[in-house]
């Protein structure tokens, strides 16, 4: 679902930072060999990334759900010298695609990938973070949210992706539409958590900014 039109989105892009050529690279090979690639975050909601990135300047980052690896090399680009990004995927499929770009990139050092179920993960994870993005399976936006605020440095940024679920979160809620019904209570939820201040963009599928008070 478009939210704005097509040639306005065009517009938009052409007059905002160029991509990356590593990322363009990496957004061709996604397309070409991997299913679902709309899942990426692309041109737009990447230098959005960057640019929070940057403007934060994070020590410490964690992405939950690292598909191909392009948020998370958009996320890099605000890291400290000696910040590290932690960053967790399910597919192993998708591990190798992930280590060629990252071991490409100027943070290949930084980037700590890791494999397998995030909510078994997240709790082995000794560090304070300043700087979380959460782009993985729906159904647990409220475990991971309310696993990571304590987690979090004061003044520090949760970013929640497709929280408006290509327009779903307007629709009659199907029962069997899990995703769409955790989404709407998240979207509920962190609105109303005492323990942060949010916004919900309207950038691409919906972007949250969460900050920990």
């Amino acid at each position: 679902m478009h939210f704005i039109s097509e040639e306005l989105e065009d517009y938009v892009a052409q007059h905002s930072q160029k991509e990356p050529e590593l990322l363009e690279q990496l957004f061709r090979e996604t397309h070409q060999k991997v299913l679902q690639p709309r899942m990426l975050s692309g041109h737009l909601q990447g230098r959005v990334l960057s640019m929070l990135s940057k403007i934060i300047c994070p020590k410490n980052i964690l992405e939950i759900g690292t598909y191909t690896g392009y948020a998370a090399l958009c996320l890099a680009e605000g890291l400290q010298k000696e910040g590290i990004l932690d960053t967790i995927e399910i597919k192993e499929e998708l591990v190798s695609i992930q280590q060629k770009y990252f071991n490409l990139s100027p943070w290949k050092d930084q980037i700590v990938a890791h494999l397998g179920d995030a909510l078994e993960i997240i709790p082995t994870l000794n560090k304070k973070y300043d700087l979380v993005f959460i782009d993985a399976d729906k159904e647990n936006y409220i475990h991971y949210f309310n696993m990571i605020v304590p987690m979090m440095n004061p003044g520090g940024i949760i970013l929640s992706d497709n929280v408006l679920w290509s327009g779903k979160v307007l629709e009659e809620l199907n029962p069997k539409d899990m995703s769409t019904k955790v989404l709407l209570e998240y979207n509920q939820m962190v609105n109303e958590d005492p323990r942060v201040e949010t916004v919900l963009l309207p950038i691409r599928d919906g972007l949250t900014v969460s900050r920990v008070l």
